[in-house]
């Protein structure tokens, strides 16, 4: 009998790699168990352009994102979505960024939220490449959506957003003063965090909660997401731990509790809101407030809240949204691996839950210096038969 040709032998090879593979992830050719998907998470839109991270949606269905400029080439920092495409909002021009007026433009942007009167609040971090602010660089704008205009401009004084601050995420209670209070975290990885309460009438902002040890990171926390322990893993030097903190926030339906969460952390807070906006109330007295409702199964990123009492996580080490229930059990409305690093959370009139999924952790600045993100970058939503919060006179 001939020898075989080599063709013939890298064939047989071949083949014999597929059957080996096969027969390693069957069982009797049977399919070896695997992690199950839950919950029916819809695609509303994809991005092949900068990540994006927060995302909100109006009372009449008007979808808004934003794309802060962490290292991609961002070209619009703010937009509307319009038929599925990024469009720059309120307009281009406030969009380009201005670095002798820091003031006059938009930096950075990490958060868009609608306030119970359908105004879009624009958070501006004033921090490129997580970089120290600038004076007029950190300010909350609001926008009125009936006419797409800026009405209000509230810029932070250095002794509110400090030089090492990032501010993350903002919510919203207008029954409060003249006309309402804002919330905002922050969720500095190198300095200290706290909340910022806004009267949103003067513009007068004032740091609460101050490095307590419920708005920071855990000591030595590691979080693993995508079965990998994540790190801080620049280009040279040592790995070191994530120390990002007070990050996601939400609002009990009463009105009564400000929920919030470290992302480096697995824990759930909450504080006193009543405490927590009045002024007269020392840092000692306000800290008696803070509960701490406990683990929560792994690291969130956004919190949100609808009318019904309960209160939605994402849940980054997973891959999955979770629902706190009024009892304080929690439950999974989605967990896909497709979910990579859901990141902030809006609830709609429409009776869904609206969520981006960006891949944070394949940044290069977390893998020694490769970008490991696969586009596009996703916008979810997910059925929750519960309306927002809307805390109004």
């Amino acid at each position: 009998m001939s020898n075989p040709s080599p063709r013939c032998g890298l064939a047989f090879v071949a083949l014999f790699a597929i059957l080996a593979a096969f027969a390693g992830n069957s069982a009797g050719g049977q399919m070896l168990p695997a992690e199950r998907p839950l919950g029916r998470p819809q695609v509303v839109a994809r991005f092949y352009g900068p990540m994006p991270t927060g995302v909100t949606v109006s009372q009449t269905g008007r979808i808004f994102v934003n794309f802060p400029r962490w290292g991609d080439k961002v070209d619009f920092t703010v937009a509307e979505l319009k038929n599925g495409r990024a469009v720059p909002f309120p307009n281009a021009a406030l969009n380009r960024r201005r670095g002798d007026r820091p003031d006059a433009s938009l930096i950075s942007v990490q958060s868009v939220v609608v306030d119970p009167l359908d105004r879009l609040w624009i958070l501006d971090t004033g921090s490129v490449k997580f970089g120290p602010t600038t004076p007029g660089g950190p300010k909350l704008f609001g926008v009125d959506l009936k006419t797409n205009r800026v009405i209000k401009k509230i810029f932070f004084p250095r002794d509110v957003a400090l030089p090492t601050s990032y501010l993350n995420d903002v919510r919203f209670d207008l029954r409060r003063d003249r006309e309402g209070t804002a919330f905002i975290t922050d969720s500095s990885g190198t300095g200290p965090n706290a909340i910022i309460v806004v009267d949103l009438a003067s513009g007068r902002a004032r740091r609460r909660l101050n490095d307590h040890p419920s708005t920071k990171a855990e000591p030595r926390f590691v979080p693993l997401v995508e079965g990998r322990p994540m790190y801080n893993r620049p280009t040279v030097g040592p790995a070191t731990n994530v120390k990002i903190g007070a990050d996601g926030i939400a609002i009990s339906a009463d009105g009564e509790r400000l929920f919030y969460t470290p992302l480096a952390s697995r824990r759930l807070y909450s504080v006193l809101l009543d405490a927590l906006a009045d002024e007269r109330i020392q840092e000692d007295a306000l800290a008696q407030t803070v509960t701490d409702h406990g683990d929560k199964g792994g690291g969130s990123d956004g919190l949100e809240s609808d009318r019904q009492g309960r209160i939605y996580l994402t849940s980054y080490e997973h891959n999955a949204v979770l629902r706190r229930r009024v009892d304080g059990i929690y439950e999974t409305l989605v967990h896909d691996p497709r979910i990579l690093w859901p990141d902030t959370l809006s609830v709609a009139n429409n009776g869904y839950l609206y969520f981006t999924a960006n891949q944070l952790h394949r940044q290069p600045n977390f893998n020694r210096g490769a970008d490991l993100r696969r586009k596009p970058y996703v916008l979810y939503r997910v059925r929750i038969n519960g309306g927002p919060v809307l805390l109004r006179r």
